[in-house]
């Protein structure tokens, strides 16, 4: 039978089970590793990127396209004189199922090796959905997708983004608090209603490799990424190139900590953590609606002259920027990077936020720092569990097709 993922790809790190350097199995992942995250790549490219002979490329690339994980096809160059060198592409047929519940809503996505969304769904529901409802939700709409836009394609996992303490060990969420869900084995359920190996992580952590590989965080060692969602405020942190999970899996929960307050009128609360005094809901109330996406929110935040809007955003980027100068102090990143409705705040009040981090943080800590909204958007978490799910396959792509 074949066993649920569960452990979260190291970027930059060998996982146990990475084939030797310099081995066959090594290079294919090289090579498929390369068109996977960089894009498209030429046979020339694919050589001196690697330093393997062409004869050599061209027997592995053989061999990933046999797999059905990459295609490959010659270019139209008019008027160019000589065979110009074929072009391989990771395949848009082999793909990831990506999930995110939250407590409004589950989406869901296909992705494609080749990193492009298939297909996307928002499910809306009212109250928060159980493990048990987002397995069999998942079920079946991998069943619905494969008659319809998936037809013929290769499904090969499921990677689930969860608002929740997620251990790396084994995919057992050990505490999604705002989901209302207690040691569960997330990975085990979904595998027995899909029979899709699944991986399991969390949404923050999730999201930072995402940004780090595809968006904001590109070509940066060491980035901060907060999240900011429907359950509250999750984090994510590159350092020295590499995520870092913690001992459990569970470090960056930056909104559990508690940012120092001094103005009594910017609390909300007598002791609250940063979720708490930083949050979507309250942001929701301050315009007067009930639900929305980040995309709509961000706008009705954006168009709202409304006096209660201004002051609850100018509040919330006070309190947001003093936990930020308390990351800045910690790990002295060169980035941070904020997505969901963290990102909202970051574009309407990012010189206030950056100035209040200047003048909180250490100096020498602070020197350079840069904050940035998330560059993949709404795509960021999704992206992210694709990643995660695509792990095992890309670091082990001999034993896969």
């Amino acid at each position: 039978m074949t066993k649920p993922l569960s452990s979260p790809y190291s970027e930059g790190m060998p996982s146990p089970s990475s084939p030797a350097p310099g081995t066959r199995p090594h290079n294919l992942a090289r090579i498929l590793r390369l068109v996977h995250e960089e894009g498209s790549q030429s046979r020339a490219a694919l050589t001196e990127t690697t330093g393997l002979n062409r004869s050599t490329i061209a027997d592995l690339v053989g061999e990933l396209i046999r797999r059905g994980l990459v295609t490959e096809e010659i270019p139209e160059t008019p008027g160019r004189v000589g065979r110009p060198s074929p072009v391989v592409t990771a395949s848009a047929e082999v793909v990831a199922i990506a999930v995110n519940p939250e407590v409004d809503a589950v989406e869901i996505a296909a992705i494609g090796l080749d990193r492009s969304i298939r297909v996307r769904e928002r499910i809306l529901h009212e109250e928060p959905p159980g493990p048990e409802g987002v397995a069999e939700l998942i079920a079946a709409t991998v069943a619905r997708w494969a008659d319809g836009p998936l037809a013929g394609a290769a499904m090969v996992s499921v990677g689930i983004a969860v608002p929740g303490l997620v251990r790396a060990s084994d995919g057992v969420v050990r505490n999604a608090p705002h989901l209302e869900w207690r040691d569960v084995p997330l990975a085990d359920l979904v595998f027995s209603s899909t029979g899709l190996p699944t991986a399991v992580g969390n949404d923050a952590s999730l999201g930072v490799i995402a940004e780090h590989r595809y968006g904001a965080g590109a070509g940066i060692d060491d980035v901060v990424y907060l999240n900011g969602g429907a359950s509250g405020i999750g984090g994510g942190l590159i350092i020295g190139g590499s995520p870092v999970a913690g001992a459990g899996g569970y470090a960056g929960e930056f909104g559990q900590n508690r940012p120092r307050i001094t103005d009594d009128a910017d609390r909300r609360t007598a002791d609250g953590v940063l979720e708490a005094e930083v949050s979507r809901r309250l942001l929701l109330d301050a315009v007067g609606i009930e639900a929305a996406d980040d995309e709509a929110l961000a706008a009705e935040v954006a168009s709202s002259e409304a006096p209660e809007v201004v002051a609850e955003v100018s509040r919330q980027g006070r309190v947001l920027a003093s936990a930020l100068a308390n990351a800045v102090n910690v790990l002295n990143p060169a980035v941070i990077v904020l997505g969901g409705f963290l990102a909202t705040l970051g574009e309407l009040r990012g010189e206030e936020i950056a100035d209040a981090v200047g003048v909180l943080a250490m100096r020498e800590s602070a020197d350079g720092l840069g904050i940035r909204s998330a560059a993949l958007g709404a795509d960021r978490l999704l992206i992210g569990a694709a990643e995660l799910a695509f792990a095992d396959l890309v670091a082990n792509p001999g034993e896969h097709g």
